[in-house]
């Protein structure tokens, strides 16, 4: 135990998309982005007054091979890996997807590729997009009695009140503008 005393020991999580595990990643590119809302105003610039972060997306190129020296490799291994990655999207229930770069926790596969051709056809080359989900809890709250709140006018729950017709503003002048006397600044 004393030997370890100052030491680190560094255990790097294996990549994996919601728990498989790729035999080779060829790539990998992440993509955060923040939007900044912009609005324009009567004089001058827009202006910015907000910015949120979009869900992380992640797109990883990776590949499985039928001859990978795992112990169920053969004929179907690609096949059945393809389809634990068609049966992760099909859940639609968020997942850890782990990286060289970085973790990410609640992630969906929105988006899987496979081509195949003469050069793959033993051989499963995946691009996968997966995208994370944000997630919020709610609360249900209950207002006190409308006799006990001091104007339950404005902080009561809302009541049905029956049928109320609209009533009219003013009336227009002919040239579809109200009158200077209509304005309510005169």
């Amino acid at each position: 135990m004393s030997g370890l005393v100052g030491q680190f020991i560094n255990i790097r999580p294996q990549r994996s998309i919601g728990g498989i595990v790729a035999q080779a990643t060829i790539e990998e590119r992440h993509h955060d982005e923040l939007t900044i809302t912009d609005h324009p105003v009567e004089m001058g610039a827009n202006i910015s007054d907000h910015a949120f972060l979009r869900p992380a997306e992640v797109t990883i190129h990776c590949g499985w091979s039928n001859s990978g020296g795992q112990p169920a490799a053969g004929d179907d291994y690609v096949r059945a890996i393809y389809q634990r990655l068609r049966e992760l999207q099909g859940l639609r229930e968020p997942f850890d997807l782990v990286t060289g770069k970085r973790s990410y926790k609640n992630m969906l596969l929105a988006s899987l590729t496979i081509t195949t051709d003469p050069r793959t056809e033993n051989a499963l080359m995946v691009t996968a997009t997966c995208r994370q989900i944000i997630t919020v809890q709610t609360q249900a709250a209950t207002l006190p009695p409308r006799a006990s709140q001091g104007k339950p006018e404005k902080t009561s729950m809302l009541m049905k009140q029956g049928f109320k017709q609209p009533t009219f503003g003013p009336e227009p002048s002919p040239g579809g503008a109200l009158k200077p006397s209509q304005w309510g600044i005169f």
